[in-house]
């Protein structure tokens, strides 16, 4: 199954980026990952010991003190979901809220 992302805009500075992550699907989201683009490597996971569940929302601030605002964001589902590990790249400074879908 592929899942569909969408993201609404507002403002927010590149020093402390701040979003709301919000769970449509019908699937636990269990990881979360970002990374500034262009850097080989995921960052640690947002959620640590958390997960977000279906119709949930978490506030997520990423404050890393780089100044950039484009991302690779990494969405990984529990092990019993149909829902494939999805990935994307936004300008988080200009995001507000990020909604994934199935």
């Amino acid at each position: 199954m592929i899942v569909g992302i969408a993201a609404s805009v507002s403002h927010a500075h590149a020093e402390d980026l701040v979003f709301t992550l919000k769970n449509a699907t019908s699937s636990t989201l269990e990881r979360f990952y970002t990374s500034p683009s262009g850097v080989d490597d995921w960052e640690d996971d947002v959620f640590g010991q958390d997960v977000l569940e279906p119709g949930q929302s978490i506030k997520i601030t990423i404050a890393d003190g780089r100044s950039v605002c484009k991302y690779d964001m990494r969405f990984e589902f529990t092990e019993d979901s149909n829902l494939d590990t999805t990935e994307d790249t936004q300008d988080l400074c200009k995001m507000g809220s990020y909604t994934i879908h199935e």
